[in-house]
């Protein structure tokens, strides 16, 4: 229990120095004025490239701008999910989106508030998949030991956690912690979604854990890539925010994504479907609705199968 403690702190503290400012800097908070210091900080995880994030959420930097009283708001990508937390955690931030998983172990520790689900290609649902090269004769995950294999986020539920428990139920031996290989009965490696697709195609990993968004196309998974196993039912992805802001702040929040007009989710350029298919400006999601903890229940469960729950963030 105590050596998990320690890796997720240690992910946390590094993480946390690692958050990008697109805009600003980070106050104080809890201060006299809202949101400690007239700011709303929103953080984006690190699912793409920063410059694409960017000017896919600078429609929600603006509604929040104008939606919300007496604040300014300011967008910075955050280095990883740890990072993320560890800044809604100590109000170095206000909101921010993030995977299913850390969100919930986020929650279940308090370190921060589940306020929304996001929904997108007409489902509050999505999968995970393990794929590897069309060429490769790897067929199963059996077929995985010995091999190295690139997952995204350490607390990624499509790009670690649900990956991860396709290879134990396949008999595998899986790391003893998310983010270590130590333990598991292959070599691993966990950076980003991008970055494991990366790594599977440039030769530096056998297979890739991911979300299903990188490697499906419109006739299934796309050309060059092999299904070895996939897992659907995830909770798609949650917006969060600071445990410590008011009721009235986290309304406020809330109001401005629920009750945002569609051109929020059209990106930077205002218009939908993005400008080229190589660099699409639209959000991945399209609509929001209320959630809490007990949401994001299915993701915690199958952490706990794992050994991987909310004693990663506890002291006991």
């Amino acid at each position: 229990m105590a050596n998990r403690r320690t890796f997720l702190k240690s992910a946390g503290a590094a993480g946390a120095v690692g958050l990008s400012s697109l805009a600003g800097c980070i106050g104080d908070f809890g201060s006299d004025q809202p949101y400690g210091n007239g700011t709303v900080k929103f953080l984006m995880s690190p699912t793409e490239e920063q410059e694409y994030m960017q000017s896919q959420y600078q429609p929600v930097q603006e509604r929040l701008d104008e939606h919300i009283e007496n604040a300014d708001a300011e967008i910075q990508f955050a280095a990883d999910y740890s990072a993320t937390l560890e800044a809604l955690n100590n109000g170095t931030a206000e909101t921010a989106e993030t995977g299913p998983f850390a969100a919930a172990l986020g929650a279940d520790t308090d370190k921060a508030e589940i306020l929304l689900q996001r929904q997108a290609y007409g489902s509050w649902e999505y999968a995970s998949y393990i794929v590897t090269t069309e060429d490769s004769d790897i067929e199963s995950p059996e077929d995985l030991e010995g091999k190295t294999i690139a997952f995204a986020d350490a607390l990624s539920a499509s790009g670690s956690l649900y990956p991860l428990s396709m290879l134990s139920d396949a008999g595998l031996s899986i790391p003893d912690e998310p983010g270590n290989d130590r333990g598991a009965d292959f070599s691993a490696s966990w950076s980003g979604h991008e970055q494991a697709i990366e790594a599977l195609e440039n030769g530096q990993a056998d297979a890739a854990g991911v979300g299903a968004f990188m490697v499906l196309g419109d006739d299934g998974v796309r050309e060059g890539l092999k299904e070895v196993d996939h897992r659907e039912g995830i909770p798609r992805a949650p917006i969060l925010v600071a445990p410590d802001l008011s009721d009235d702040e986290k309304e406020q929040i809330k109001t401005a994504f629920t009750e945002a007009p569609e051109e929020m989710y059209w990106g930077e350029d205002g218009e939908t479907d993005g400008d080229d298919e190589e660099n699409p400006d639209d959000l991945w999601f399209n609509g929001v609705r209320e959630a809490d903890e007990e949401t994001y229940q299915p993701v915690i469960d199958a952490a706990n199968s794992l050994g991987y729950g909310e004693d990663i963030f506890t002291d006991e």
